[in-house]
């Protein structure tokens, strides 16, 4: 049994299976897809649905920049964010990807005012935000709503961790793999707009390793390089030739709502 789970039985709630997307609307009558959303019990959402607000979110958007305090907490629909720690020197890597299974802003769950890392959409989309303040307000009187975040944060954590371990042991086709499946789980398209440039970036490596690796996987027919994107075309092969770590952190997946 997964650690998020033995938490919430010994805490004496049933976690519910999500809603099905769409089946709730933010203030403005838009669908959520949200998974953490979708999640809370119909009171808590109703409590919260006032302070909703629909955003796009285009690609390249900043969300929240490292150290910055936070101002919103954005729970994404659609596309991909990107969580990325950046160096003094201005170099970059990144350390957690989210899309509709989570929330932008976790340190306020915890009652933190800055984010620790730069969020990025790198796949565009659309999502709801809520005001920092009013978020922090509304958390000590929704249990549920506040589990569920705690929930959320755990998993994220063990995903940082497993992703840290994959970086600094394993081969980078193999890490690109992996990287490639997990950006699949979250916009639901075998066609991914990635430049090699930017997969370098998020891979904490030089343009060329990752047009070698890209490479690989493509002379072995799981993938496509076209100009600025990445297409899927083999994913059960894809997945044998990712590490070890695909296969936990798509467990994690399986807790955070994606399957």
């Amino acid at each position: 049994m997964a650690v998020a789970n033995i938490l919430v039985k010994r805490s004496g709630l049933v976690r519910p299976e999500p809603l099905q997307s769409g089946s709730r609307t933010d203030a403005d009558g838009t669908a959520v897809k949200n998974v953490l959303l979708l999640s809370i019990p119909d009171y808590e959402f109703d409590f919260l649905r006032p302070h909703l607000q629909y955003t796009t979110l285009p690609h390249h958007y900043v969300l929240h920049e490292q150290g910055e305090k936070l101002e919103f907490a954005y729970f994404p629909n659609e596309g991909m964010v990107s969580l990325v720690v950046i160096s003094t020197d201005g170099r970059s890597v990144e350390v957690g990807i989210m899309g509709k299974e989570g929330m932008v802003g976790t340190p306020l769950a915890v009652g933190l005012q800055r984010g620790p890392y730069r969020a990025i959409m790198q796949i565009p989309g659309a999502g709801i935000r809520i005001r920092a303040d009013v978020l922090q307000e509304i958390i000590p009187t929704t249990p549920g709503f506040q589990l569920e975040l705690t929930r959320y944060l755990l998993l994220q954590g063990l995903q940082m961790a497993q992703v840290a371990a994959c970086n600094r042991l394993h081969e980078l086709e193999h890490r690109l793999a992996r990287w490639l499946l997990m950006c699949q789980d979250r916009v639901d398209s075998e066609i991914l707009s990635l430049t090699h440039e930017f997969l370098a970036q998020m891979l904490g490596t030089g343009r060329p390793s990752v047009t070698l690796a890209a490479g690989i996987l493509e002379r072995a027919g799981l993938i496509e390089n076209m100009r600025g994107t990445v297409r899927i075309i083999n994913r059960k092969n894809l997945e044998q030739a990712a590490c070890e770590c695909y296969a936990v952190i798509q467990h994690f997946n399986g807790g955070l709502g994606l399957k």
